[in-house]
């Protein structure tokens, strides 16, 4: 039982499965233009959320949102489902594939074995595609894998039911109906507004104001906390930027090259020209993950480190404040 499917690698899992979709349904979609029109790029500080024991950071919308949003603003129908056990959610994964329909499934990353091991760790939010079982072992298209793998009936429910923070609950998610033809320069036009509201939010958590409650936070860890948990929740930082799910800088280069398309379906050329800059934007954020993983791994010889990455983190908003400001102008 095997659906022709087309497994094309992508950046970041939610866009890769949605846009891997689209194009199985016949819609040349770009794994950018998903994450446009879905409005994934977001910050967010969240202290009462504890993930390996430091708060958590997130650079993107909560797992599930971009689809929705993306298929609201462009006419497709999706049905979503989660299950209070396991025989349950694997027989309506085995239901779809009978109907030749691979699925997007929501999994735990710690239990994927496929996944080198530095990359396993609690972390619930992952997305990928199952399209299609031979045998006891489901055949899976991981977008940020570079080739196509399989999983056993058993690895599978245990990724799907992982516990802890975001637990997937067996979610299962595809579209159900499209229109003739989508409508992109509305979306496109959606998805923007979104996300420079949401970055530009008055909430000392949310978007550029809550990467300057970070970039506080940080000069004030190694007194307050102490160097091992200081160290330990600047790794969070950068390990949420650059490891889960794309993160920081990588989001911002997907961001990019989204308001490079858009420019072209639009014809405004002033998203052309701030495609560049948020591609330098970008770029600030990978310094800063490699200057602070520089501090937690014992290695900077910097005096001050902590206030100098603040530093980076705090000029880091203000460019992305008035980046905002000129998005929303634009359109």
């Amino acid at each position: 039982m095997q659906i022709e499917f087309t497994h094309k690698q992508s950046a970041h899992c939610e866009n890769g499965v949605v846009s891997n979709l689209m194009r199985h349904n016949g819609f040349e979609v770009s794994e950018p233009m998903v994450f446009g029109i879905g409005s994934g790029l977001l910050f967010c500080y969240i202290p009462f959320l504890k993930v390996n024991h430091a708060p958590v950071v997130t650079y993107r919308a909560m797992p599930g949102f971009i689809f929705n949003r993306f298929a609201k603003r462009v006419g497709i129908k999706i049905k979503r489902e989660k299950f209070s056990n396991p025989e349950s959610a694997k027989a309506r994964l085995d239901e779809n594939l009978k109907k030749n329909n691979p699925v997007g499934l929501q999994v735990g990353v710690y239990n994927l074995l496929y996944f080198p091991d530095e990359y396993r760790f609690h972390f619930n939010a992952h997305n990928l595609v199952v399209y299609g079982k031979e045998n006891d072992n489901y055949l899976i298209s991981d977008p940020v894998m570079e080739q196509v793998t399989t999983l056993t009936e058993k690895q599978l429910e245990k990724v799907r039911f992982a516990k802890g923070a975001f637990a997937p609950k067996g979610h299962i998610y595809y579209p159900t109906a499209f229109p003739e033809k989508l409508e992109l320069k509305s979306a496109i036009i959606k998805g923007i507004k979104q996300t420079c509201r949401e970055m530009t939010a008055p909430f000392p958590i949310v978007g550029t104001n809550g990467i300057k409650t970070i970039s506080k936070l940080i000069r004030k860890w190694p007194k307050k906390k102490g160097a091992k948990v200081a160290n330990h929740y600047l790794g969070q930082i950068v390990r949420m930027q650059e490891e889960i799910g794309t993160g920081g800088g990588g989001f911002r280069y997907i961001y990019a090259a989204f308001l490079q398309e858009a420019s072209q379906i639009l014809e405004n050329e002033k998203l052309n020209e701030l495609s560049k800059e948020m591609t330098q934007i970008g770029d600030d954020w990978r310094d800063f993950a490699v200057n602070a993983s520089r501090i937690y791994k014992n290695r900077s010889a910097q005096d001050d480190a902590y206030n100098k990455v603040a530093d980076q983190l705090e000029a880091i908003a203000n460019s992305e404040a008035a980046f905002f400001k000129k998005l929303k102008k634009a359109i």
